[in-house]
């Protein structure tokens, strides 16, 4: 069983910066990815950022140059540093983990809210 607690989520203005985290309690965290997702009101969550058990990382392309996700293994902590934020950039942040051979479950934060202020 793993749980999952982000935090660093609040109210900022354009082009501010904020950087959630994420704590991983239980399981082995070296050998899970980690993702990074956002659901907006009214839309569907969408992947924001994802970091493998290797170090491989991935965005989508509207955050590629702003955001950056890592890791901290020693910490069982995963990051998402966000800069330049922008109003559409304001939802949920949710964290997300699974195994890196995908031969288990998923598993999810509650989520934290990221609202950016024109």
């Amino acid at each position: 069983q793993v749980q999952l607690v982000e935090s660093g989520g609040g109210l900022v203005q354009t082009g501010g910066s904020l950087r959630l985290t994420c704590a991983s309690y239980g399981g082995h965290f070296g050998l899970h990815n980690l993702e990074w997702l956002r659901q907006a009101p009214g839309k569907q969550r969408e992947l924001v950022a994802g970091i493998d058990a290797r170090g491989g990382t991935n965005y989508e392309d509207s955050v590629k140059g702003r955001f950056t996700i890592s890791r901290d293994n020693a910490k069982n902590t995963v990051y998402l540093q966000m800069n330049s934020l922008r109003p559409e950039d304001t939802a949920v942040y949710y964290c997300k983990t699974y195994p890196y051979d995908r031969r288990g479950p998923d598993y999810w934060g509650p989520g934290t809210q990221v609202t950016v202020s024109s």
